[in-house]
């Protein structure tokens, strides 16, 4: 196996972390992987952009979460940990931070044990956002998130992978029952608001595969936080939440796609 991967990563078809990772610049794939991605790309030119807005919308939310005092990071839908991830962001702001990757992707969770090997304060776990209680009770097992204390629960561009029919609004509502006042929830999902024709045309081809995409609206989405206390600016196009600069909002913040949002637990409901 090439870098000494283990076993279990079948390099004979693409995965669908390994082409992620590409698309953010990371260097965990292989040339099946770079042939998809650049076959989805010719369909969808936008789609890249769309994945690096989310990843510098995570990156700048756990900025936010750091500066609040959070040091645990429950990170669910994770993929491989590539460039900017959040325990580079998280440990290098505090070595101290710890961090839990949660991803359903047997190959994610390989790549992300074997880039974590040595990381005493990171790891990854393999389960279904569709099974929360079972998630929380592997994070509190790995010795390294403390339901006790305050914590970042992460699901960026994950929910919308959860059609109704499997209430999305239960497991986040499950998800936010786990955690006491101070802990802070990141959300980034696609939407058809502002959206052409074309792209929401795009979106419907995900029927066609195993990870189909439920497109929300704002007001959806805005719902999953609950009664926790949206920071400013809302949920918003990713691009416009809290931006590093007005340089890096682009002319159509609305092209990407998604909204984002962060929330606060204020108070014991």
């Amino acid at each position: 196996m090439p870098d000494g991967l283990p076993a279990e990563i079948d390099l004979s078809r693409p995965s669908a972390a390994r082409v992620y990772d590409y698309f953010l610049g990371g260097a965990h794939n292989f040339e099946i992987d770079r042939q998809l991605a650049e076959q989805i790309a010719s369909m969808t030119p936008n789609l890249a952009a769309t994945m690096r807005a989310g990843r510098e919308f995570l990156r700048r939310a756990v900025r936010v979460l750091l500066d609040a005092g959070i040091d645990q990071f429950l990170d669910i839908g994770s993929g491989i940990p590539t460039v900017g991830n959040v325990h580079e962001v998280a440990q290098a702001a505090n070595p101290e931070a710890r961090i839990v990757y949660v991803d359903i992707d047997p190959v994610a969770v390989a790549h992300s044990r074997e880039l974590l090997a040595g990381n005493e304060r990171a790891t990854a776990i393999r389960a279904d956002l569709r099974e929360p209680k079972l998630i929380l009770e592997l994070a509190r097992s790995s010795g390294l998130i403390d339901f006790d204390r305050p914590v970042g629960i992460l699901l960026a561009g994950v929910v919308h992978f959860i059609p109704d029919v499997d209430r999305p609004g239960d497991i986040l509502a499950a998800l936010r029952a786990a955690a006491v006042p101070g802990s802070f929830l990141v959300v980034s999902h696609s939407t058809f608001e502002d959206q052409p024709q074309e792209m929401l045309d795009a979106q419907r081809l995900s029927a066609r595969t195993d990870t189909e995409i439920t497109l929300r609206s704002r007001a959806e989405i805005t719902g999953f936080f609950g009664d926790w206390t949206l920071l400013e600016p809302g949920v918003v196009h990713m691009p416009l939440w809290r931006p590093d600069s007005p340089a890096d909002v682009d002319e159509r913040p609305e092209r990407f796609g998604a909204f984002g949002g962060v929330a606060r637990y204020d108070h014991a409901g």
